[in-house]
C-alpha cells in the first residue's frame, strides 16, 4: 500500500475505516503513535445526528468511537492490511459537558490503555477549543 502522510482527510481517510455515509463521524487523522490518536470532526448541517444546530449525545459517542477505529484501521493500514470491522464492547464513565454546533470542530484524543486479542479499552477526551466537553472509556472489540 500507498504511505499517506499525516494529517489524511477526504478519500483517503475512508480507506482507514470501515463507516460509510451518511454515518462517517471523523474528518481527519492529526496525529497517530502505537498508544496515542488525535482526531476531529467539523460538525456539519447535513450530519444525520445534528439537532437543529447541534451535534446530540449519540453523535458525540459515536465521534469517540469511530476515533477508536480510525486508530486501529490505521495500524491495519500500516501494516498492509484492511482495515477491520469492530464493535463497542462498552462505555464507562461517559461525561458529556457540552455539544458542538454546526460548523464547529471537536478534537478527539484516544489513549490506548490495554489491547489483548482484539480487545481494546480506551479513554478518550473530547475538545472544543480548549475545552473539554467529553470524557469516556471505551472497549472495542475486533469482529473475526
Amino acid at each position: 500500500m500507498e504511505m499517506i502522510s499525516l494529517p489524511i482527510s477526504g478519500e483517503e481517510l475512508l480507506l482507514l475505516i470501515p463507516q460509510r455515509a451518511p454515518i462517517v463521524m471523523v474528518s481527519t487523522l492529526e496525529s497517530y503513535d502505537d498508544k496515542r490518536l488525535v482526531s476531529t470532526f467539523v460538525v456539519c448541517e447535513e450530519n444525520i445526528f445534528v439537532n437543529e444546530v447541534t451535534l446530540v449525545e449519540s453523535g458525540l459517542l459515536e465521534h469517540m468511537a469511530q476515533s477508536v477505529a480510525l486508530h486501529t484501521g490505521y495500524s491495519y493500514f500500516l501494516k498492509g492490511e484492511n482495515a477491520p470491522m469492530g464493535y463497542i464492547g462498552s462505555m464507562q464513565d461517559v461525561d458529556i459537558q457540552d455539544l458542538p454546533e454546526i460548523g464547529e470542530t471537536v478534537f478527539s484524543t484516544v489513549t490506548i490503555l490495554q489491547e489483548f486479542m482484539g480487545v481494546t479499552l480506551v479513554e478518550i477526551e473530547t475538545k472544543l477549543e480548549d475545552s473539554v466537553i467529553a470524557r469516556a472509556r471505551m472497549k472495542t472489540v475486533i469482529a473475526k
